[in-house]
């Protein structure tokens, strides 16, 4: 993945990473350490259509249970099956192998920049 001050953020701690017409999108370091040791994740169906800011999956830990959400609007285009089958990758490499979902979209909504990002979470 790229280097995370490369990348755009959401309020809900999630990662995006712009690539042509399609986002990837995982939980930043932020979140998985305040979320524990992930050992569940359930992510939507390829082909599956997404409203931007809706709920999309779940990352179940061993402390508490936290939400994926869609930061755009359009169609799942691949899942991450490698975190469905090994959790604790969210945890272990949040900004490369534990990404969750990629998302065809039309248009992109108003992301955080890495800045606006780490002033949200006090870093």
């Amino acid at each position: 993945m790229a280097d995370k001050t490369e990348l755009q953020y959401t309020a809900e701690h999630e990662w995006v990473l712009v690539d042509g017409d399609t986002v990837t999108v995982g939980i930043t370091a932020y979140a998985a350490d305040k979320l524990g040791d992930v050992v569940f994740v359930e992510l939507p169906a390829v082909g599956s259509d997404v409203a931007g800011g809706s709920v999309v999956g779940e990352i179940e830990s061993t402390k508490s249970v936290g939400e994926l959400f869609a930061p755009v609007t359009g169609t799942v285009a691949e899942t991450n099956d490698a975190v469905v089958d090994s959790p604790e990758l969210v945890n272990s490499d949040p900004f490369g192998a534990g990404w969750l979902i990629k998302v065809t979209y039309a248009e992109l909504p108003p992301l955080l920049s890495y800045a606006e990002y780490s002033a949200l979470v006090g870093e």
